[in-house]
C-alpha cells in the first residue's frame, strides 16, 4: 500500500493519542499500543507491556497536564511497519503547582494488525533533540 493512502490511518492515531492522553484515558491510551510494546520513559528506561507502560502514564497524569502531538513524518517499512515521528507539547501543573511547559520528539514504530488497524510496537517519545 502505497504511503500516501496509509498516512491519514497512521496521523489518526497521533489524533487518538492526543484525546486519550488529554482525557486521563489510560485505557484509551493502552488499546494504541501492542500487548507486549516497548515504551521508553524519560530518563531512558524501557518499559515492556501494557502493566509497565500503565505506570508510566499514571506517573503522567500526577501532573496534570495535556498534550497537543502533531506527526511530522512517516516512513513506510516492510512487512507492515512505519516508523513515525511526532512533535509534542505538554502544557500544565505539576503536582507542587509549578507550571509545566516542555516540548518534544518522539520516534515510533507501528506495526498493522491482522483487522488493519494500526498499534504501537515501539514509542520512544523522549527523542533527544540536539
Amino acid at each position: 500500500m502505497a504511503l500516501a493512502a496509509l498516512a491519514p490511518a497512521l496521523q489518526d492515531i497521533h489524533r487518538k493519542f492526543e484525546a486519550s492522553f488529554n482525557a486521563g484515558d489510560i485505557d484509551a491510551l493502552l488499546a494504541l499500543y501492542e500487548p507486549e510494546a516497548v515504551f521508553v520513559a524519560r530518563g531512558g528506561e524501557i518499559l515492556r507491556g501494557h502493566d509497565e507502560i500503565r505506570i508510566a502514564f499514571e506517573r503522567m497524569f500526577a501532573a496534570k497536564i495535556r498534550i497537543h502531538l502533531e506527526t511530522a513524518g512517516i516512513v513506510e517499512g516492510v512487512e507492515g511497519l512505519v516508523l513515525m515521528h511526532g512533535c509534542w507539547t505538554l502544557t500544565g501543573t505539576q503536582p507542587d503547582g509549578t507550571p509545566l511547559e516542555t516540548m518534544g520528539t518522539s520516534a515510533e514504530v507501528l506495526r498493522r494488525q491482522a483487522d488493519g488497524s494500526w498499534r504501537y510496537a515501539i514509542d520512544n517519545p523522549f527523542v533527544p533533540m540536539k
